[in-house]
Formats: structure tokens, C-alpha cells, sequence
């Protein structure tokens, strides 16, 4: 019996951030309640206190003007899930830690090395999830297992890119959203757009599967968009533990694209491949040997993917059921902290506030290595 099921409740969940006109808002609040473990209980949805309570009636639970005011009122809150702007992150995440509550919290996981070691730090001793969703595609998790197995011998070399669109023109000159207001401002982004966006991601997708550690970079990034101020594109040659070369290339202006995101991982025997396009799929070819195409919900995947798995092969899944299967790992972790019961060790393969460190490691020394020109840096 799984510690969820002795817990014998669902976990009731305050939200940080994520109002009216949010992606990710809706997101997070979907992705929390798809697996009915999570029961959202309270939030504060604007730093406009009318508007936040506003917004949370009309979504069915208590509207608070400020965290401080959530966690005073009454609701015996389980854990908290926040979405804030990048900036936040730090005062949010320690507010709710302090509380004695768990958390979920979107990435970056802050905007600055010391911030992140600081959130890690503190978090010791509770449950903390980062939401780098691609973890949770099950043909993901099969491709790290398949790895691990010696499925295709020793690893050798890394590819990754994800690459986007939406600021190929200079979305500068047009009206300023609210989310553009804080993402082009690099005292609430972080000190690279593109990095924060979605290298952090890029990153931990060729850790997770590759599974080792990044000892050093080189980094050609910048802008692609004439005048822009803010980074829309990286490249990177990547140095991991035990000799393994890596490539990476983000960009959010490449026009055309959509959400393009490709992992390759080459062993000694052969290579894995996966795609966000493809995502319910996992390409295995050995050298010498036909091409496989694995798929989620396969009869014979491996147990991390396996346990992923909502609906038979054939009916694909997606990026929303990918961010729940994070919220469900969460819940099992979550759940055993409170009975004390061990979590099934297979839920525990979310990202965590270790894997922020590492992300804003990378950061840091890819802005170090355009400040030297672009040369070797190590991490």
C-alpha cells in the first residue's frame, strides 16, 4: 500500500502566482488535481489584493492577498505550489518552508547561484519539486533507465536543443504584457532570458538521462534579434564527468519553430533519440541492428516509465500529463513525510531543489564564459 493510500486523504494545496491571463497558472492547477491527489484549497492568484481574491472565487477556493495572509488562515495546508516571477522565488519558497510546508515550485528555481543554494538549504528535511516537466514524459524516464541498463554500453556524447519562436520578432515594441514586463527585466528574470526560460530545462533534460555531472562549458550566447537586449540564443559545447562531450543549443527566436525540443544520447552500441514532437515514442538504434521505436504504454518498458503510464499504447498523452505525473510523484513523497511510511523509491525520481543548484550552475558559468570570450570555464 502506497503511502498516498494510508494517507487516506487528498493533500490540500495553497497556490502562489499564476492569475488571470497565465500559462502556467492553469497548468499547475490542472496538472495538481488530474490524479485527485491534491485538493487546491487557497491561493493568492495577483499582488493586487482585489483581484486575487477576485480570481480565486471564481475558481472555486479562498483568494488571500499575500502569502503571509494564506498561511494564517486556518486552512492546515499540506504544501504549496509556486509560480511567481522568477524573482519571487526566494522569498516565496522560504515563506512557505518556514510554514513547515512542502513545495512545488516552477523553474528557475532562482534567479542567482547563492538564492538557489539558499532555497536547497533550507529545504532539507521536506519535500521540494521542481517542475521541470519534461521529467515527467514516461519515454524519458525510460530512455535515463534504458541508459543506466547499458542498454546502448558506455555513454559517449550528449545532444540537446530546444528551440522556440515566439521572440523571433522584437517583441520589445509591441504592448507589454505582464509576463514580458518581468521577463525582459533582468532584476526579475535572472541575468539571462533564454537560460532561465528554457536552458535550465535543455539542461536538465541531458542530466537526467545522461546522469552525469557537467564539469565544464563553453558558451556562445546572446542575442539573435538585432538590438535586443536580453539573451534569445545559446550554444554550448558541454564537458561531463567520465569524458562525455556534450552539445546544447536554446533559442526562443528561431522562427518557425515550435517548442522543438530533440535529447540524443550515444553509447559504445548505439544511440537513444526523443522528441517533443514525438513524445509518446523513443527511438533505439545499435549499431548493426534494426531501428526500434519504443513506446508509453508498451507492455515491456522498464518500471520508471512504466508506473507513468495512464492509458494504453495508441492514446497519446501529452505535456499536461507529464507536469501531473510530477504533481503525482510529489503527492507520494509528500504523503510519506506525513505518515511516515517509506515512499515507493520510484516516485522519488522528480526534480528537487539539488537539481536547481546544478541548473543555476550552469547559469553562472555560461555567463562566465561569455565574459572570458567564450572559452573553457569549469563548473
Amino acid at each position: 500500500m502506497t503511502a498516498f493510500a494510508t494517507l487516506g486523504r487528498r493533500l490540500r494545496l495553497g497556490v502562489l502566482g499564476g492569475g488571470p491571463g497565465s500559462f502556467i497558472g492553469p497548468t499547475h492547477r490542472a496538472a495538481a488535481q488530474l490524479d485527485g491527489r491534491f485538493e487546491i484549497v487557497a491561493g493568492v492568484l495577483s499582488s493586487a489584493p482585489a483581484r486575487a481574491r477576485a480570481a480565486a472565487a471564481e475558481l472555486g477556493f479562498a483568494g488571500h492577498a499575500s502569502a503571509a495572509e494564506m498561511f494564517a488562515a486556518g486552512h492546515r495546508l499540506d504544501a504549496v505550489a509556486i509560480m511567481t516571477p522568477n524573482d519571487r522565488h526566494l522569498p516565496d519558497c522560504l515563506a512557505a518552508l518556514d510554514a513547515g510546508l512542502d513545495v512545488i515550485c516552477d523553474k528557475p528555481l532562482a534567479n542567482t547561484l547563492a538564492d538557489a543554494r539558499t532555497i536547497a538549504a533550507r529545504a532539507a528535511g521536506q519535500v521540494f519539486c521542481l517542475t521541470h516537466v519534461y521529467a515527467g514524459y514516461p519515454m524519458l524516464r525510460q530512455a535515463a533507465a534504458m541508459l543506466a541498463a547499458g542498454a546502448i554500453g558506455d555513454l559517449r556524447a550528449i545532444q540537446v536543443e530546444y528551440l522556440q519562436a515566439g521572440m523571433s520578432a522584437r517583441v520589445e515594441d509591441g504592448p507589454a504584457t505582464p509576463k514580458l514586463r518581468w521577463k525582459l527585466d533582468p532584476a526579475r528574470g535572472g541575468p539571462s532570458l533564454v537560460l532561465g526560460d528554457i536552458g535550465t530545462h535543455a539542461f536538465h533534460l541531458a542530466r537526467m538521462v545522461g546522469g552525469r555531472r557537467l564539469e565544464r562549458l563553453a558558451a556562445d550566447l546572446g542575442a539573435l534579434v538585432p538590438g535586443r537586449t536580453v539573451d534569445d540564443y545559446g550554444a554550448f559545447l558541454l564537458g561531463f564527468a567520465g569524458g562525455v562531450r556534450g552539445t546544447m543549443t536554446v533559442s526562443q527566436a528561431l522562427a518557425g519553430t515550435e517548442n522543438a525540443i530533440t535529447l540524443r544520447v550515444f553509447g559504445a552500441d548505439g544511440h537513444l533519440e526523443w522528441t517533443h514532437a514525438r513524445n509518446n515514442h523513443l527511438t533505439c538504434a545499435l549499431q548493426g541492428r534494426p531501428v526500434q521505436i519504443l513506446a508509453r504504454g508498451d507492455a515491456d518498458l522498464l518500471p520508471p516509465a512504466k508506473r507513468l503510464v495512464r492509458i494504453a499504447r495508441g492514446h497519446p498523452e501529452g505535456f499536461l500529463e507529464a507536469f501531473a505525473n510530477l504533481y503525482r510523484d510529489a503527492a507520494e513523497a509528500i504523503a510519506a513525510r506525513l505518515t511516515g511510511i517509506p515512499a515507493d523509491p520510484l516516485a522519488l525520481g522528480f526534480p528537487t531543489a539539488a537539481d536547481g543548484v546544478e541548473g543555476l550552475e550552469f547559469i553562472e558559468a555560461a555567463l562566465r564564459s561569455r565574459a572570458a570570450g567564450g572559452g573553457w570555464v569549469e563548473v
